[in-house]
C-alpha cells in the first residue's frame, strides 16, 4: 500500500498543472474520449498521454477502453477528500485536543483567544 505522504504528493503534483486542471474540468461534465479531450488542448498526443497518466496515477481520474477509444472518468472521491482535509486546514477555530479527538466541536468559552 502506498503512504499516504506519496499519495498526496502525486495528487498535488496532478494538480500543480494548468493543462492537468483544464483536464479536470473538462471531465466534471462528464466522461470523455481522450480525441474529445485532445480537441481542447493545442499540445502533442505524447504530452497528453503523460498528463493523462498522471492524472491516473494521482487518483483523479480512470481510464476505460470501449472498442478502439480510451474513456475518461472523473473520480470525484478524492478531490472531495482533498477539499475536506484543506477546509479543516483553514479553519480559524482550533479544537482542544481532548475535544477533537472525542469528536466534539470546541465551544465559543473553550477556543483559544487570538493576541490582541
Amino acid at each position: 500500500m502506498t503512504p499516504p505522504h506519496e499519495t498526496q504528493s502525486d495528487l498535488f503534483r496532478a494538480l500543480g498543472d494548468p493543462t492537468r486542471r483544464g483536464i479536470l474540468r473538462l471531465l466534471r461534465k462528464g466522461s470523455l474520449g481522450a480525441g474529445e479531450i485532445a480537441e481542447h488542448f493545442a499540445i502533442s498526443k505524447a504530452t497528453l498521454s503523460h498528463h493523462f497518466r498522471t492524472l491516473e496515477e494521482a487518483g483523479l481520474v480512470r481510464s476505460e477502453r470501449r472498442g478502439t477509444r480510451v474513456v475518461y472518468t472523473l473520480q470525484t472521491n478524492l478531490l472531495e477528500e482533498l477539499a475536506s482535509e484543506i477546509l479543516d486546514l483553514a479553519s480559524t477555530r482550533r479544537a482542544d485536543p481532548a475535544t477533537e479527538a472525542a469528536g466534539e466541536l470546541p465551544s465559543a468559552d473553550r477556543r483559544p483567544k487570538r493576541p490582541t
